[in-house]
């Protein structure tokens, strides 16, 4: 069964406060702590055994955290930042749907990593294609080799980005309404 909705403006709205309040509160939280927690909750909702349309997303949550811990992928600055802001939202206590509720618990959290992965698609693409490309790559690769696929990549991922970015500014003068920032 397919079952879709659509977030309306109101919805949209919702869900930038509360990654904004997320972030804010982030400013004083350890990046590893973030990660840790991130981990956790992701732990957590495995174990609860969600429906599958949660579990789907909450893998792409896991990505997010192994992206900041893998040290050949050195994800830095802007780019780092944005997918640490991403984390704080699932490590606040505060969801619309308290995570314990059975059957429900992560939904809200399900409509957020949705949201967020349609925002960093082209960094969470990027670094899939780096893991696949690290892979293919004899076991002595030299670290020249693992680093220029890196820097490819993410080039790459930031020129997407910014073309997505000039592409919506082209057509709108202001924040599209289901972008999250």
């Amino acid at each position: 069964m397919k079952v879709s909705f659509e977030l309306s403006p109101r919805d949209m709205k919702y869900f930038r406060e509360r990654l904004k309040i997320a972030r804010e509160g982030a400013e004083s939280r350890d990046e590893t702590e973030v990660i840790r927690l991130a981990k956790e909750l992701v732990a957590e909702a495995i174990e609860s055994e969600p429906p599958e349309f949660v579990l789907e997303r909450i893998s792409k949550l896991e990505s997010l955290a192994e992206m900041l811990e893998d040290a050949e992928w050195k994800l830095l600055g802007p780019d780092r930042a944005r997918i640490l802001d991403a984390l704080t939202y699932f490590v606040d206590p505060d969801d619309l749907i308290p995570d314990r509720t059975p059957g429900l618990g992560y939904l809200d959290d399900a409509i957020m990593i949705e949201l967020i992965a349609q925002e960093l698609k082209h960094d969470i693409t990027a670094y899939e294609d780096f893991c696949t490309y690290r892979k293919k790559l004899p076991k002595a690769a030299p670290v020249d080799k693992i680093e220029a696929g890196r820097e490819r990549l993410q080039s790459r991922m930031r020129r997407r980005r910014r073309r997505e970015r000039d592409n919506r500014r082209g057509r709108s003068s202001s924040r599209s309404p289901d972008r999250l920032w």
